[in-house]
């Protein structure tokens, strides 16, 4: 008797029609009913997808998600661009692959000892940068300048899963981990949200928001340390006395508080005690200042710049080139939507040996 996992029913050896024991993906589900905290997203409790479709015998829904998004293009790309510092000579800078893996890490720290939902926020975390430009924020603000309606990591990032994965389907993922998505983002702005409106509907959208701050903020520091750009000593000293006086133990100290702070307030909402909050601004404050708006570090920004502005120009002027290098023959947008898209999803390297290509001369051969 053959017994199929996606099937509801079996037919027993008298033709009657018995109900099959659990699949493996409700086994894990019921699981998650036992052990999550009554404020975790359960898997089989999500929104939905764009399109529905059948679901995985053995996967819940969002670990169903964070496999499409390991195994995208979209994510393999990430490898090749920038944090930080463009084009670091270095092995040891961050790339946007190597920050989204220690998102994805804090984040499931938090998500563990807070019994949440860690296959959510690992997905999260995994598509959170998938929409980031070459050349880090240089990128971002390039692009946000020139396009008509502007740009937006976050929104591209939703784009890229919704729509431009898998050459225009899209991966079909989650509402939870697309909201999570969209919603990463902070900027400048607060790093406890309070706005209902920017917030992640789910907890671990959230933890996602705070481990992405949590990320950047310390491993800038380390890259910027590597790089020259400052040193240790430079650092406030507030922040070291109450954080650390190492990567490590200043990540730890911001996850440890944010695990207590949050089942002290009852696990229903985020919480960081004021002091380590304090110090996580100070921190980021510190960097805007000595290391994102260093001019060592932008002197390269505008090259990049004008890499991302020509290229968009010589796009605009000739579309049939444009259409041959995407290999399409119409657009599926608006011409300026889909060179923002293209230019989006491009690496440095490719950026950079697409304009050599293109603008530069190539060297005669002798004959």
């Amino acid at each position: 008797m053959v017994v199929f996992l996606k099937d509801t029913f079996r037919i027993d050896d008298e033709g009657e029609a018995c109900q099959l024991a659990l699949t493996i993906r409700e086994e894990l589900e019921e699981q998650e009913k036992k052990f999550l905290s009554p404020f975790a997203t359960l898997s089989s409790m999500t929104k939905g997808r764009l399109l529905d479709e059948e679901k995985c015998p053995l996967r819940p829904a969002f670990q169903h998600d964070r496999d499409r998004i390991i195994h995208s293009k979209s994510f393999r790309r990430l490898k090749h661009k920038t944090q930080v510092f463009l084009a670091p000579a270095g092995d040891h800078y961050r790339t946007r692959l190597t920050h989204t893996l220690e998102v994805s890490q804090i984040g499931r720290t938090i998500s563990k000892a807070l019994r949440l939902n860690e296959d959510l926020t690992e997905a999260i975390a995994l598509g959170h940068d998938l929409g980031h430009t070459p050349f880090g924020h240089a990128g971002e603000e390039t692009l946000n300048e020139i396009l008509p309606n502007g740009f937006n990591h976050s929104e591209q990032s939703l784009r890229v899963v919704d729509l431009l994965e898998k050459d225009g389907e899209g991966l079909n993922l989650t509402f939870e981990v697309r909201d999570g998505i969209l919603k990463h983002t902070k900027g400048k702005g607060e790093i406890l949200c309070q706005d209902l409106a920017s917030m992640a509907s789910t907890l671990e959208g959230q933890v996602v928001r705070l481990a992405d701050i949590i990320a950047y903020i310390n491993h800038d520091i380390d890259d910027a340390i590597r790089g020259g750009v400052i040193s240790l000593h430079d650092l406030p000293k507030d922040c070291i006395r109450r954080l650390g006086d190492t990567h490590s133990k200043r990540i730890n100290t911001m996850v440890k508080d944010i695990v207590a702070e949050t089942l002290r307030a009852g696990g229903g909402r985020l919480s960081i005690s004021e002091e380590i909050l304090s110090s996580m601004w100070d921190l980021r404050e510190f960097l805007w200042e000595r290391v994102y708006e260093n001019q060592t570090v932008h002197a390269d920004f505008h090259k990049a710049a004008k890499i991302l502005r020509e290229l968009y120009q010589y796009f605009l002027e000739n579309q049939n080139d444009f259409l041959a290098l995407i290999e399409r023959e119409t657009l599926y947008d608006s011409l300026e939507r889909c060179i923002a898209d293209f230019l989006a999803g491009m690496t440095d390297r490719y950026a950079f040996n697409l304009y050599e290509k293109l603008f530069l001369p190539m060297p005669w051969m002798a004959l």
